[in-house]
């Protein structure tokens, strides 16, 4: 068990007086955030209850510590906005000609895949990690409205603050401004949409969030060749995708028809990217292709597109990921984050991020 659960197992034994649930099933937890030994999250509460809730925060906060690695607990209270999330159902707006930029934003790049479970997630997160870390100004929307694992990944919890009941304030986290419906809905709830809600979503995303000034927007794409990537193309100005897959056939048979559908759309192909390229042992340090090897390679050949780098197939890539801190901020100087790390800086000297 990671920290993070760890610390929201101990807290849901944590019963709030008001509805009588656990506080974390009651929404009250906010924020949580786990880095190394330090751990802060808020209490979202009734002004009213402040009192009340007073022995709560600190329940909480010794439940927290008690977490082994745990060291500092910070845990604040803070009043529940009355205002109405920010409804990301589509509204009719008037027609637009062609591709729209977004405001504050100089470039999109979004990363597709054809095929889900090749790691386009894991690979958006660590790009976007180390684009920051090469001192860009990054932002990472998770338009895989039916399957968001970016707030898991980047670390961060509860529902963005929208001021007016129009505008979105992202989160943030590791230098990555984000958003992501994971953000809107709880862990466990299935977003069971159609396609016109579904684009009117990710448009609300794109245009009503507070991305301020950014260099690059890594857009996380869902897999396949459906309604977010369609509109994500005709709608917005999108300088460029790029294409994740492992090495072997029936994975590569599905990259190419993105690549195909995003030709087609005329989004530029930056490059393709082969996840789960190869494996070391940790015990023995044998060398083994579990999915084969320079099948992405030799499609990017084929196809006349970039092959930008080769992503191993490693335990701390998935560990890391899970715990909230992807290995690019974890372990810097790691082999597995030098892959990405060499991505990012190529990308930003070929003055595509």
């Amino acid at each position: 068990m990671s920290t993070r659960d760890a610390v929201l197992a101990n807290l849901r034994k944590i019963t709030d007086p008001v509805s009588g649930q656990d506080i974390v099933s009651a929404g009250l937890v906010r924020a949580l955030n786990v880095e190394g030994g330090t751990v802060r999250f808020v209490l979202e509460i009734d002004p009213k209850q402040a009192d009340k809730m007073e022995p709560v925060r600190a329940t909480a906060e010794a439940a927290a510590r008690e977490v082994a690695g745990v060291e500092t607990v910070s845990a604040m209270m803070t009043a529940h906005s009355e205002k109405a999330p920010p409804d990301l159902k589509p509204k009719p707006k008037p027609s637009q000609t062609g591709p729209q930029p977004v405001a504050g934003v100089d470039r999109i790049i979004a990363v597709a895949s054809g095929k889900g479970g090749v790691g386009k997630s894991t690979i958006s997160a660590n790009l976007a990690c180390a684009l920051a870390a090469e001192g860009r100004r990054v932002g990472l929307l998770d338009a895989d409205v039916y399957g968001p694992s970016q707030p898991r990944m980047l670390g961060v919890s509860g529902r963005p603050a929208s001021p007016d009941g129009k505008t979105i304030l992202p989160l943030r986290n590791h230098g990555v401004t984000m958003m992501s419906m994971g953000l809107m809905v709880n862990e466990a709830q299935a977003v069971v949409w159609r396609g016109p809600m579904l684009m009117g979503a990710l448009q609300q995303m794109m245009n009503q969030v507070q991305w301020g000034a950014l260099d690059v927007l890594i857009v996380d794409l869902p897999p396949g060749t459906g309604d977010v990537q369609m509109t994500l193309s005709q709608k917005f100005v999108v300088d460029g995708v790029i294409v994740v897959s492992t090495p072997q056939d029936v994975a590569l048979i599905d990259a190419r028809k993105g690549i195909d559908m995003f030709r087609q759309l005329k989004v530029p192909i930056v490059g393709m990217i082969e996840n789960m390229s190869t494996h070391i042992c940790s015990n023995c340090g044998h060398e083994e292709h579990v999915f084969g090897h320079g099948g992405v390679a030799a499609e990017a050949r084929a196809l006349d597109v970039p092959l930008l780098g080769e992503i191993p197939l490693h335990l701390d890539i998935r560990v890391t990921s899970d715990s909230g801190a992807p290995i690019v901020v974890t372990r810097p100087d790691s082999s597995q984050a030098e892959a990405f790390r060499r991505i990012a800086r190529d990308l930003v000297a070929q003055g595509q991020a």
